[in-house]
């Protein structure tokens, strides 16, 4: 099929730049950014793994891993269907049927989809706003992306505790000023934080970004990297940023 074929009406196909895979988006509704290429570089996962991406929105961190890993299946679990459907079309205009399931369900109710402890990595770009924080967009779709509507931090965790085995590896992007309460939660809930990277927009600014590691029944201990920068000043990506999108 021509990949056009694969477009519905308001719709864009854009490229990943890598491996030749394009994604399916609407410039309406909630497009990948940024955060979803930094997780998808922050995350392993190895030969003959099972990955799960809670939040998988259009399927942007399954293909991303897929071309980037040699995990050997990948699955996207996603609650809006409109959504899940771009997703499911973007894989099967990359081909990637055999490599790539996505589902559309809520992640509230994981065990109905998937067997426990049956995944060795679990990935999520989750909403970052707590409900009722800040303006919510009257658009579902954008609601649901940005804030804790269709499930929170809590709901994330305990998820992936009931999906992931023993030892498997958890990633996660949020926001930096939820930190304390993501650390004491995901050790509470016993995936123990093992490794962080704060991403900083400009070297002179903030943080605005957060990646973590955790895994599932693990000891205390965390290794702290060094900081992601993403811009130069004079507004163009940092050496690192740029081979990531050039990889």
């Amino acid at each position: 099929m021509n990949r056009e074929e694969f477009r519905k009406e308001g719709e864009r196909i854009d490229s990943l730049q890598r491996d030749g895979y394009d994604i399916i988006q609407h410039p309406g509704k909630f497009c990948f950014g940024m955060d979803a290429v930094l997780l998808s570089s922050f995350v392993t996962a190895k030969m003959g793994e099972n990955v799960l991406d809670f939040c998988t929105g259009t399927g942007v961190i399954p293909i991303l891993l897929k071309a980037k890993t040699e995990a050997s299946h990948f699955t996207g679990l996603e609650l809006q269907p409109d959504v899940a459907d771009m997703a499911q079309r973007s894989v099967a205009m990359n081909g990637l049927e055999g490599d790539i399931d996505i589902i559309c369900g809520d992640l509230k109710n994981a065990e109905a989809y998937f067997a426990p402890a049956s995944f060795d990595v679990i990935t999520c770009n989750p909403p970052y706003m707590i409900a009722g924080d800040g303006l919510v967009n009257p658009e579902d779709t954008l609601a649901l992306s940005r804030h804790e509507v269709g499930c929170t931090l809590d709901d994330v965790l305990a998820a992936t505790k009931k999906c992931l085995k023993a030892g498997g590896r958890f990633y996660m992007v949020h926001r930096p000023f939820r930190l304390a309460e993501i650390l004491k939660k995901m050790s509470d809930i016993g995936l123990e934080p093992k490794a962080m990277r704060m991403v900083y927009p400009y070297v002179d600014r903030e943080p605005n970004m957060v990646l973590i590691e955790g895994r599932r029944g693990a000891k205390s201990g965390m290794k702290i990297a060094p900081p992601l920068i993403i811009m130069q000043s004079d507004g163009t990506y940092t050496k690192e940023v740029a081979d990531l999108y050039n990889s």
